[in-house]
């Protein structure tokens, strides 16, 4: 097999989301075949160009019009494409940095927004009802409650043990995934993995939302989208945060009895 291939392939993420997992991070490895030994194009410029890529989504939702609808819901996939290819590049260069990191998660969490925001005023401009924007605001507050539960618990780890850090990173490398589908797999093992990657759907993340927004936009469903988005973000946001205040406890009180 090739081995540049071979090589990209290995710098694809282990645990990657619904719809990256074997659609977008697949193609942005294809992509990356073909430019990633081209040494002024950074994992950096790539993550400015998915950015400007989703700036340009926006744009074209708030403009509105069926053509412009399924012209976004293609520069969205193809912002998610880049913003594969970013971390790939990075791994496959060994020039993976903390400001990469922080630039590429910083961009994930507007996009997020942007998106979200355009479908909600193109569905109060056609529906002349303030409830898509509502139903927007309260997916993306509560979206973003997942991630900053995430970080105040580790705060919160990290306050009373400095070392917390340190041992969560050992943990997660002594349960480090190991590959079970990919180009040296057979195709019942892929089928099999496929089959699995399914049920990540419901997580209704990033990944979820690329595919929910394409579709909505080619289907022109975007208030029921938005529905589904709040209340599945509402939902999750606050299990998470009863999930994460459990977690503490538990841990309290295992440091107790110690």
């Amino acid at each position: 097999m090739n081995e540049k291939l071979t090589r990209l392939w290995s710098t694809k993420t282990k645990d990657d989301e619904w719809w990256s997992s074997f659609v977008t991070s697949p193609l942005a490895i294809a992509l990356n075949y073909f430019v990633v030994d081209i040494k002024w194009l950074t994992p950096n410029l790539i993550t400015l160009i998915s950015f400007i890529t989703a700036i340009t989504a926006s744009l074209l939702i708030v403009v509105g019009g069926s053509s412009n609808f399924i012209f976004a819901a293609v520069l969205i996939n193809l912002s998610h494409v880049f913003d594969c290819m970013d971390g790939q590049m990075a791994r496959y260069r060994k020039t993976t940095s903390q400001l990469g990191g922080y630039y590429d998660r910083l961009t994930d969490q507007l996009q997020v927004i942007l998106w979200f925001s355009a479908i909600s005023y193109a569905a109060y401009i056609q529906s002349d009802n303030v409830l898509p924007i509502f139903l927007a605001f309260i997916g993306v507050a509560f979206y973003s409650l997942r991630g900053y539960v995430k970080y105040v618990m580790i705060y919160s780890k990290m306050s009373h043990d400095s070392q917390y850090l340190k041992a969560l990173a050992q943990k997660e490398s002594r349960t480090k995934k190991e590959d079970s589908a990919g180009l040296k797999f057979s195709f019942s093992a892929n089928l099999k993995w496929f089959i699995a990657e399914q049920r990540k759907i419901l997580e209704f993340d990033e990944g979820v939302f690329i595919f929910m927004l394409s579709v909505a936009l080619i289907l022109d469903e975007l208030t029921l989208m938005l529905w589904v988005f709040a209340v599945s973000q509402l939902y999750l946001g606050l299990m998470r945060g009863w999930q994460r205040s459990v977690q503490i406890k538990s841990d309290a009180i295992s440091v107790i009895n110690k």
